[in-house]
């Protein structure tokens, strides 16, 4: 029998303590599991796009899809459906919609690389980036180090000083408005959520200690980080060989970032001195939303999660 789970139970079931646990989970899980080439495609609509992210690890098989559908007006643009397959006979074992907990998983794996790789004294959170994923991320930073002020930098300057308020008004914390040299220059820790296609700050900018963490490149040209940090920064991300495919890494091909899920299991070095300047790129995996959708349905089930 196929278990499905529907976008507002999901939406209801999610919190941040179930999707940081998940993802601790996943990037684990990712030194055994299983992981396949990222399909991008789109529909006869223009401008549409989706993602299949397949993966199996232990008792988890599946795969998620991702659409964006620009031209939607009474629906999300964006959707996320998992389907799992049961590992046993490949039969559909569970359909989880989580368009919403998506949101929380993406910045459950950015608190997760905050809470490993950034100093503990970080106070000052500066986001690039003022949609929706922007408040998530802020959100699940603030949960793991104590962030004392935000501040935001945004492409319109109104948009930015909205987004200031919807921060002040989510998380308590105070938010101002700035200029990306400004902001960049005073954070502790860096997040970048955008589409963007081009690096958006200098390199020059960032100070000894920053931790940095790229949440925007997930295909093919996307950029968000100035390429000239790769050879002073310690490098890292969620699969290395996606990172340098369609991650941020992608624009400096001979450069080999550690994977995250080594840093947890001890394997690999982390931060080394209060100096580094440390540098996340997350372009996402299947696994992530395999041990995110496990979660929700054991938690839809009665379970603990």
């Amino acid at each position: 029998m196929t278990t499905f789970l529907s976008e507002a139970e999901t939406a209801s079931l999610v919190d941040d303590e179930l999707a940081l646990a998940a993802a601790r989970e996943a990037f684990l899980a990712a030194a055994n599991g299983s992981t396949f080439p990222v399909v991008i495609g789109g529909s006869s609509t223009p401008d549409t796009r989706f993602t299949l992210k397949s993966g199996a690890a232990g008792e988890l098989v599946g795969v998620k899809i991702g659409s964006f559908w620009p031209g939607n007006v009474d629906l999300p643009r964006h959707s996320s459906t998992i389907v799992l397959l049961d590992p046993a006979t490949g039969r559909l074992s569970a359909v989880v919609e989580a368009a919403a907990a998506n949101a929380y998983r993406t910045a459950a794996a950015d608190a997760l690389a905050v809470e490993t790789l950034a100093r503990g004294d970080s106070r000052t959170l500066t986001v690039i980036g003022t949609g929706h994923q922007a408040l998530h991320e802020v959100r699940a930073v603030s949960r793991v180090r104590p962030i004392e002020r935000v501040l935001v930098v945004g492409r319109r300057a109104d948009a930015a000083t909205a987004f200031t308020a919807q921060v002040t008004a989510t998380t308590g914390l105070p938010a101002e408005a700035t200029d990306a040299r400004t902001g960049v220059a005073a954070a502790d820790v860096l997040v970048t959520a955008t589409t963007a296609r081009e690096p958006l700050f200098d390199a020059a900018w960032v100070r000894p200690g920053t931790h940095i963490s790229a949440m925007g490149a997930d295909g093919p040209g996307k950029q968000e980080l100035p390429t000239e940090l790769y050879g002073t920064a310690l490098l890292f991300c969620d699969l290395p060989g996606q990172s340098t495919t369609i991650g941020e890494f992608q624009h400096a091909p001979n450069t080999l970032p550690a994977a995250l899920g080594a840093v947890l299991a001890g394997e690999t070095a982390g931060r080394t001195s209060p100096d580094d300047v440390t540098v996340f790129d997350s372009s996402g995996f299947a696994l992530q939303d395999l041990t995110l959708a496990a979660a929700l349905l054991r938690r839809a089930a009665g379970g603990t999660e």
